[in-house]
């Protein structure tokens, strides 16, 4: 590399070390803030809740919402039952709070938040692409992005979900696909952010990793059943029916209509195509897809997306990828001003752009190769 290149080279990574600091101190200062402003404005509390009911009266009794008001009324929360106000996460949620219900509330919280700062770093650690020092600005940028700071001031287990997925794509690196698939048991924490994952597998021809899916999550489900019981399930289902027509539940996705059922198998078909290129792709291609095709998302989830970038930054893609993923990651950042339009409309062109990569010939080339080649995407008369 000549001296001019690299000096821009550096000052690039100058610019966005200190842009990506400057989020981050913020997106933190307005964590502890909100948290100062009030305790249990967030979802841990309604881990918490359902972890005390299931101690205190059966784990059957932790979706009764009559309950569940009563629990918060006994924490001090001040929070009532609204239709987005209310535990409806899967058992093993609330499994996780158990230890955490001895001790005060406060140091619960900061004790969870704890783990999932934990789980961000693993994730990091796991999938950001190799930058030598200057890799660190990918964990700053990730503090300062609003899915992430806003996942962890819900206390939201999302990042625990990312935790898993980037350790799965590690193991499947390492060639060891069955613990690869064992990893995402993690996914029964909140199984929409990243439910095409296992059925990825399939169409990629992983078969030893889908059967470890499958155990992981078929093992949780069962064991979940066996606690909550017919009843605890029946009303389980009655919660996700209810939320299922909440509309803010589902306007960052194409949710449970055609269109996601289209995308989704769509997906799987691009997934195929892929099977025979870097493992990467097969991943961010299934979070993506999933992510347009899931029926419940909220802004916290799209942190997925952010570990899908990075996938696609380890597999080498031409410069203007990158281009192309900080134009997601304003599009998601925005969301609050600008609506969801902006962020399905970027997850269409990622799912386009990968379609393409799979479909351009009989050879299926890579996102690169089709980037050099611009003329010949045009069908050979």
């Amino acid at each position: 590399m000549t001296e001019q290149p690299r000096r821009w080279r550096n000052l690039g990574i100058a610019a966005g070390a200190a842009t990506a600091t400057l989020f981050a101190a913020f997106d933190l200062y307005q964590w502890i803030s909100a948290y100062a402003s009030d305790h249990f404005h967030n979802d841990f509390t309604f881990y918490s809740a359902a972890a005390r009911i299931g101690l205190s009266q059966g784990w059957s009794s932790i979706y009764d919402l009559a309950i569940q008001q009563a629990q918060l009324n006994a924490m001090g929360s001040g929070i009532t039952i609204a239709e987005l106000a209310r535990y409806i996460s899967p058992p093993p949620v609330a499994w996780l709070a158990v230890p955490l219900t001895a001790l005060p509330y406060p140091i619960a919280y900061w004790t969870w938040s704890v783990l999932l700062v934990t789980a961000l770093g693993l994730t990091w650690l796991w999938s950001a692409p190799d930058a030598g020092r200057a890799r660190v600005i990918y964990l700053l940028a990730a503090l300062g992005w609003l899915p992430v700071i806003y996942g962890l001031q819900l206390g939201q287990p999302v990042l625990l979900v990312a935790a898993g997925v980037a350790g799965s794509y590690a193991l499947m690196r390492a060639n060891r696909p069955l613990w690869a698939g064992i990893a995402l048991g993690v996914l029964a924490l909140k199984p929409q952010v990243a439910f095409l994952l296992p059925l990825a597998f399939i169409a990629a021809g992983r078969t030893r990793a889908f059967l470890g899916s499958l155990i992981a999550l078929g093992s949780v489900a069962a064991l979940s059943f066996l606690v909550v019981g017919p009843a605890g399930l029946t009303a389980y289902l009655g919660l996700l029916s209810f939320a299922a027509r909440v509309p803010v539940n589902g306007e960052l996705s194409l949710g449970l209509g055609l269109a996601g059922i289209l995308v989704a198998a769509w997906t799987m078909l691009v997934v195929y195509r892929l099977r025979h290129r870097d493992v990467e792709w097969i991943y961010a291609c299934a979070l993506i897809g999933g992510m347009l095709a899931t029926p419940y998302a909220h802004l916290d989830d799209l942190a997925m997306l952010g570990l899908a970038g990075w996938l696609v930054l380890r597999a080498n893609p031409p410069s203007w990828a990158w281009i192309y993923i900080l134009a997601g990651v304003v599009a998601v950042e925005g969301e609050p001003f600008w609506g969801p339009i902006p962020v399905i409309g970027v997850e269409l062109g990622a799912l386009a752009l990968l379609s393409l990569a799979a479909f351009r010939s009989h050879a299926a080339p890579t996102l690169p190769q089709i980037v050099a080649r611009p003329l010949e995407l045009r069908p050979k008369q």
